[in-house]
């Protein structure tokens, strides 16, 4: 078989000394040399010895997956050999053994999880008029030298060859407990099955397309295995044996079908093979724990169904003698054309992403843009990046800039110092076209594991406020200023490191000099002792800040005492405004040849990036036309919905449901409470550009400590809402006045465990939404009055602050408005009275009274059906919502035109 097919002469063979294999006079007759391992020596076979431990391992997974009948342990192991033979391998340069010994890369599309249960169509000669056209039955595995599929017959008990099967990959008939996911897919999307839940709600299911298989999905194998480990000979003549004494019974997974399930009309080719007789059990595999190998992901064509309620109810077209239209099997690929994009056909999907999210409005460079950022991957961990040459490149780029700095120095350790370790982090770059301009790795230390006076003393750096960057915004769209962006590379290791600071030697760090040191175990003793501050170290920001401020301040620029990352200088046209966050920069103002000249100031202390008009600023996308700047976060909202599974969710009207009022104690704890608060802490930052989530997410966050399942299926109806409209975000207009109003509300004693209220305020500046917040007091107001009072506070310090920044971009404010719907509040704050009402309030609350007697502040009641500060105090009703969020001035670039 060798020489034939692929021209190598077989020369040595060795095994051990098994009687079984009675090869001696074989080989002599072809002059093979048979070499034989010491008895009970299998390490003198390591290669064969490893690679049995290996196919085990998988055919366990396999096995204990789907729960098979022991007599089917020789599929499973040759399920197993099929699947690790087309897998990539490290030591094979990533890729697999069938591209090495076939010259191509292998087909996955055939791949089925084994096990699962499956619809074998009928041969057509073999049935009448009222015979099924589908069997079902379970999937052993894969046929050498065969375009078709093993399957088990479980009404039979016979085993056939067929390639026209519909698997349904998420249930495993042999399983004595249904699969958790039988109660949330259907996957028998037009027949009614019985209720599978024990509350009075009606089920309902997710409706999926089952997929059949693809004619040309299984390639041909040139050699079969060795017939030792077929659990049974194939035959292309049919032939029954009863065995349902071996087999156990299995549970049909509907206990009625009242309609046909209607396969694939094609040429058939359908065999039968003889199965098995029960082998010994000393002979099968013993069990160990494996990892489990689950099916590709593009064969996973349902949505994740996350909370029960949002699950699809059946169809009504699901009579007993409803028609069905036959809907093809075959994988639809994309053209060849668009083989270079990203398509979104997701026409299996019950509410497709493309009805929410869109390019339509967008010109063709911005669209290129939004399309690029979303579809670069980014590892996260050093072993997955380093498959990848481009990333192997900035790595070794990383580490050579660190050198070349100085940034360490190897030493051996010192006795009684303790290393902190670190990690690679791996971010895209993009010009301003969307294209990609480079791929960066930054080596990050683990700072958390500092100690502190040992290894820091001072850490607080300032970083500049989002509040900021949005008043920012704002005022380049009303005075129509150039907007620049920069990047500091290696903007740390420009700051001094005053303590010693130990690092271990980084992953790829090759040393250059021959300095060897030991432990007593013989392991190396060298680390990096760090002269400069590095990403990550408790104190790199600080240093990192205090050098680039004291290089600013020698070009002219002033600090804003307001926004300490804020740098101005010059006035009128001449005026430029620049914003620090760490090592992003970000240049504003009327003169671009002034803006050129300080880039060319900072590149003559820093190595900049300049990275053209501003696009993509801390996971925000900047699009600006005519009319004003759009701002919003549709990649990290889409990459939100991506990873929590609701991309095919039902959108939902709101993102609280009025209603539902949650507690702390009320609910079941969550098993691992990490889930909750990672998704509470991703939707935070989500409420820079989503004002109308953030009394929704305000709520959630305040249950981190001790979630509860009714707190996850809120935070998962939450996202159904964000899936509406991906693309929402703020919009900072053109045509503004630039002055500055309030409203601000309060829900007086809201919180049922606390009975504490809620304030809530948004600040506007002309036309263009800059600052909103939702907050439970910190104390417990004796009346609705002065829950409004307290809120009216917290809105005048937000005010104060806000006159305060934009005197640093040159906008003088005389006086601002507050717009309160409270009546009694409104008089309380105008008047200097003491009564029963307000003798207990805080001094602090009180200095809203001097605000309004020196004029700054002009106090305006508001009726409720115009406080736009209601919707961050409370959950509203879908009308009312959606009034209020309509005045709030949002804009969705991407939505998809009526």
């Amino acid at each position: 078989m060798v020489k034939r097919q692929f021209g190598f002469d077989l020369k040595v063979s060795r095994s051990d000394n098994a009687p079984e294999l009675k090869f001696v006079e074989l080989f002599k007759s072809l002059g093979i040399l048979h070499q034989f391992s010491c008895v009970e020596t299998p390490q003198q076979n390591a290669v064969v010895e490893r690679k049995h431990q290996h196919l085990l391992a998988v055919a366990r997974a396999f096995y204990f997956q789907s729960k098979l009948p022991i007599q089917f342990w020789g599929d499973c192991l040759l399920a197993a050999t099929h699947v690790i033979n087309r897998l990539p391998s490290i030591f094979l340069e990533h890729k697999s053994p069938y591209e090495l010994l076939f010259c191509k890369v292998p087909d996955y599309s055939h791949l089925r999880v084994i096990g699962c249960l499956c619809f074998v169509s009928t041969l057509a000669s073999k049935r009448d008029k009222f015979s099924p056209r589908a069997l079902p039955g379970v999937l052993l595995g894969y046929v050498p030298g065969v375009k078709g599929y093993k399957i088990f017959i479980i009404s039979t008990k016979k085993i056939i060859v067929s390639r026209d099967v519909v698997f349904h990959e998420s249930i495993y008939p042999f399983h004595k407990v249904a699969h958790s996911s039988v109660s949330l897919i259907d996957p028998f999307p037009n027949i009614s099955l019985p209720r599978v839940s024990n509350d009075d709600s009606p089920s309902s299911f997710v409706q999926i397309t089952p997929q059949g298989s693809d004619t040309n999905g299984v390639e041909h194998e040139i050699s079969s295995p060795p017939t030792s480990l077929h659990p049974s000979a194939t035959s292309h003549n049919t032939s029954e044996i009863d065995t349902s004494r071996d087999i156990p019974e299995v549970s049909q997974p509907v206990h009625q079908l009242t309609q046909e399930i209607v396969p694939t009309q094609s040429n058939q080719l359908t065999q039968e093979i003889v199965p098995p007789a029960a082998p010994q059990v000393a002979h099968a595999p013993a069990p160990q724990a494996a990892r489990v190998l689950a099916p590709p992901a593009d064969r996973v064509r349902a949505c994740v169904p996350a909370p029960q309620d949002d699950r699809v109810p059946a169809r009504a077209d699901s009579a007993p003698h409803a028609e069905l239209i036959r809907r093809s099997s075959r994988i639809s690929q994309k053209p060849t054309y668009l083989q270079h994009y990203q398509c979104n056909n997701t026409t299996d999907c019950c509410y497709p992403l493309q009805h929410h999210v869109s390019s339509h409005h967008l010109s063709d460079d911005y669209a290129s843009f939004v399309n690029n950022i979303s579809s670069v991957y980014e590892p996260t961990y050093y072993h997955q990046a380093v498959k990848y040459p481009e990333w192997r490149q900035v790595m070794q780029d990383e580490l050579q800039a660190m050198e070349d700095l100085k940034t360490w120095t190897v030493v051996p350790l010192p006795e009684g110092k303790q290393p902190i370790d670190y990690k690679w982090v791996y971010r895209v770059k993009y010009k301003a076209d969307g294209t990609v301009d480079r791929f960066k790795a930054r080596l990050v230390a683990k700072g958390f594991t500092q100690i502190e006076g040992v290894d820091y003393i001072d850490t607080f750096s300032p970083v500049a406020k989002m509040t900021s960057f949005k008043v920012l915004l704002a005022l380049v769209a009303s005075n129509n200023w150039h907007l620049l962006q920069l990047d500091v590379n290696n903007a740390f290791l420009n700051g001094q490191l005053d303590e010693e600071v130990y690092m271990k030697l980084p992953l790829g760090y090759n040393l250059k000099n021959s300095i060897t040191c030991e432990n007593q175990d013989g392991s190396s003793n060298l680390v990096c002792k760090l002269n400069k501050s590095i990403y990550g170290l408790k104190q790199a920001s600080r240093q990192w800040f205090h050098a680039f401020s004291q290089v600013i301040l020698k070009c002219g620029f002033v600090q804003s005492p307001s926004e300490h990352s804020l740098f101005t200088k010059g006035t009128g046209d001449e005026f430029i405004a620049l914003l620090v966050y760490v090592d992003d920069v970000v240049l504003a103002g009327k003169n671009l040849l002034l803006l050129e000249a300080v880039q060319d100031f900072l590149q003559s202390h820093f190595k900049l990036k300049l990275l053209g008009p501003l696009k993509y600023f801390l996971g925000f996308e900047i699009a600006r036309n005519d009319a004003g700047i759009s701002l919003s976060q549709r990649h990290y909202t889409l990459q939100l919905l991506e990873d929590t599974g609701c991309l095919g969710k039902k959108p939902a009207e709101i993102p609280l449901i009025a209603s539902h009022k949650l507690s702390v104690h009320e609910g079941d704890l969550l098993p691992d409470p990490q889930i909750y608060r990672r998704l509470v802490g991703r939707l935070l930052y989500l409420t820079h550009t989503r004002p109308d989530i953030t009394f929704a997410v305000h709520l959630l966050s305040q249950f981190v400590s001790s979630p509860r399942q009714s707190h996850l299926q809120a935070v998962y109806h939450l996202l159904s809402y964000i899936k509406k409209s991906p693309g929402q975000g703020l919009f900072f207009s053109k045509n503004n006045n630039l002055q500055l109003r309030a409203f601000v509300d309060a829900d007086y004693g809201s919180c049922p465990d606390t009975r504490r209220s809620t304030t809530g305020y948004c600040t506007y500046l002309g036309d263009s939404l800059i600052s909103w917040k939702s907050k439970k007091q910190n104390t417990v107001s004796r009346s609705s009055c002065e829950a409004e009072y307290r809120a009216m506070a917290s809105a005048t310090c937000e005010l104060v602050w806000l006159t305060a920044l934009l005197s640093s971009f040159g906008v003088q404010i005389s006086q601002t408005s507050l717009f309160c719907d409270n009546q009694f509040a409104v008089h309380l704050a105008s008047n200097q009275v003491f009564h029963e009402r307000s003798k207990h309030i805080e001094v602090d609350c009180h200095f809203i009274r001097e605000k309004v007697a020196a004029g700054f502040l002009k106090l305006f009641h508001i009726r409720s059906i115009n406080q736009l500060a209601d919707m961050f105090t409370k959950a509203l009703p879908s009308s009312s919502f959606h009034h209020f969020v309509s005045k709030l001035g949002l804009l969705d670039i991407h939505q998809p035109p009526a």
